[in-house]
């Protein structure tokens, strides 16, 4: 399966997470930071996974712009963010990550996943990375 993590990272959370989707995902996954995404290789792709950190309830700026030029098959959305109940009122990335893929005629694969960093800088909660791994398996059925 031939698979691409787009990412943005501002603290290295999300670039953790984006890793451990990859190796989840397999050999034919590559993880790269949105900056340096070759949007011409996406349309060989099985599988188009977005992510960022959530910044006031939205993706960063990079993700935003990546996703007006975009279109892709399959699709799926993370995000990183904390728990705090300041936090739910904004909401986070990974929906409107998800709302905006399905607008450009993506199919998700499943609803969009969040992944919990302690704290405003980090690190990523006990157990996060792994979990994305597991996640990342589960997206390849």
């Amino acid at each position: 399966m031939k698979c691409m993590i787009i990412y943005d990272s501002i603290l290295g959370n999300t670039e953790r997470i984006a890793q451990s989707v990859a190796a989840g995902l397999g050999s034919g996954a590559k993880a790269v930071r949105v900056g340096a995404a070759d949007t011409g290789a996406l349309a060989d792709l099985d599988l188009l996974v977005v992510g960022s950190p959530t910044l006031g309830g939205r993706p960063t700026p990079g993700i935003k712009r990546f996703l007006e030029r975009v279109a892709a098959g399959g699709t799926a959305a993370f995000d990183t963010r904390l728990t705090m109940a300041f936090a739910r009122v904004f909401g986070y990335a990974a929906p409107r990550i998800a709302e905006k893929l399905e607008g450009e005629g993506s199919a998700l694969r499943c609803p969009p996943e969040g992944f919990v960093v302690k704290g405003r800088n980090g690190p990523l909660a006990e157990g996060e990375a792994e979990r994305a791994e597991r996640w990342g398996k589960a997206l390849r059925a």
